[in-house]
């Protein structure tokens, strides 16, 4: 897996692939269509939460699996919180969303990621209000210290709700923390889908997180839609958010798009990985 550095990485998340397969199958697939890096999901789910209390055998397997692979895992998308919100006006669910994170520290720490991105959400199932969102950064404080002692960085993933939709948003519990290690990880078509909203700018909404932008998920959206919208059949304008992130120093990237029940998934991952290798080449000219 040892190779020269890059100058930036296009990472693909886990979920674009059937989930059939092993984690050791999906870094040979995603490396062979081209891939630099594979995000990891731990979504709310019991099989997926159940990664974080993998044993150190399975977690040196995987790490093995990685060199094996020559595809590293970078990034983890730790959308587990949508269930434990760390706003949660229960104090038994708050509990569990600390936990969720400690140990989603400590499974980054020992496979060697990066970034975790966490879903921008003070609660999800239920109506916030003042009082989750006071009890969110009481938490997201906790949450900072624990990731600072471990080196790794936690970031927002700008949703699909009114809580955090912008990077601007984001920004504003970045610099309530204020800890250098929360940032943001913008999701695009996520953000594309606000500006229309507010009629406004995506990389002006950018610009807000300046120096705080770890990595960019390259998504695919429509007016309303925020899921499994094909590359190139949506309103995303790429090339402008590649050149925007870039600008600011920003050089790793996600391709966030789904696996759906097609037989062709393998030639889906090929094509995805050409759409926006070509995105990259017309936004760095």
């Amino acid at each position: 897996m040892v190779e020269s550095l890059k100058n930036y990485y296009l990472g693909l998340y886990e979920k674009s692939m059937p989930n059939t397969l092993t984690l050791e199958e999906k870094l040979r697939q995603a490396k062979a269509a081209g891939f630099d890096f594979m995000e990891i999901s731990i979504d709310e789910t019991d099989a997926k939460l159940s990664r974080l209390d993998m044993t150190r055998e399975e977690r040196k397997a995987l790490v093995d699996a990685m060199y094996q692979a020559g595809l590293p895992i970078k990034t983890m998308c730790l959308s587990g919180h949508r269930k434990y919100p760390l706003g949660s006006r229960d104090e038994s669910v708050r509990a569990r969303g600390l936990e969720i994170m400690e140990k989603a520290i400590q499974l980054a720490c020992d496979l060697g990621l990066r970034i975790i991105q966490l879903a921008g959400y003070d609660v999800y199932y239920e109506e916030g209000g003042e009082d989750t969102r006071a009890l969110f950064l009481e938490n997201l404080k906790k949450s900072a210290e624990m990731a600072a002692a471990a080196g790794v960085t936690l970031a927002f993933e700008t949703m699909e709700t009114e809580f955090m939709n912008t990077v601007e948003k984001a920004m504003a519990y970045v610099k309530l923390v204020n800890s250098p290690y929360l940032k943001v990880y913008p999701d695009s078509g996520n953000l594309t889908n606000a500006a229309v909203a507010y009629h406004t700018r995506v990389s002006d909404d950018l610009e807000t997180g300046r120096g705080s932008i770890s990595a960019v998920h390259l998504k695919e959206t429509k007016p309303g839609v925020f899921r499994e919208v094909p590359y190139g059949t949506g309103h995303v304008d790429f090339v402008d958010v590649i050149k925007t992130a870039w600008s600011q120093g920003v050089r790793l990237y996600n391709a966030e798009f789904w696996y759906v029940g097609q037989e062709n998934w393998q030639d889906t991952l090929r094509e995805n990985n050409a759409f926006l290798r070509d995105k990259f080449q017309q936004a760095l000219r």
